[in-house]
């Protein structure tokens, strides 16, 4: 028995497969990703994007789905974009933030002597205003990734964390 996923492809959206390569290309960007698994075929028709295999195993067909969940994000991230907004959160010691390259520094988090940092995705545009951090991009794993990173430099180490809640949050994902 065959498993087929479709992902329909949305108006303005331009999808080209060159080898196991996708790229899709939309109003706000191109993002280029492989899809390979020798039991699995990834076909582009007219208006819609065919994910396929014939293995009956669960791992096969969850990959299969996995697959099909990927193209649908890149879709709508070339279509819309992406917008992670976190908030710094501090009771104790003020938390200063700013942007150095590919970084994020964050100085004085639980009155440490020494910065944090935490490393940006390419692609990733992060934006600091006050207690709040906006990261856009047009990559989701790329933008949750920096989230992810921000999120880990944060991490409550040799406290308790119900008394020390000090730390950079993902609040909304847009």
């Amino acid at each position: 028995m065959e498993t087929i996923n479709r992902v329909e492809i949305p108006e303005g959206i331009a999808v080209a497969k060159e080898g196991t390569r996708l790229k899709i290309s939309g109003p706000r960007g191109t993002i280029e990703r492989e899809f390979f698994h020798p039991a699995i075929s990834v076909e582009v028709r007219e208006g819609e994007i065919l994910i396929s295999t014939a293995e009956t195993r669960k791992k096969i067909v969850a990959l299969n789905g996995t697959y099909a969940a990927h193209i649908r994000n890149m879709c709508q991230s070339v279509k819309d974009g992406v917008t992670y907004r976190m908030k710094v959160v501090y009771s104790h010691f003020p938390i200063q933030i700013k942007t150095i390259g590919n970084r994020l520094e964050i100085v004085n988090f639980l009155g440490e002597k020494y910065p944090r940092y935490a490393r940006i995705e390419e692609g990733v545009k992060v934006t600091v205003g006050g207690d709040e951090i906006t990261l856009t991009g047009i990559d989701r794993e790329r933008v949750g990734g920096t989230a992810s990173n921000i999120e880990r430099a944060t991490r409550i180490r040799k406290r308790d964390p119900r008394v020390f809640q000090d730390g950079i949050y993902l609040v909304e994902r847009v």
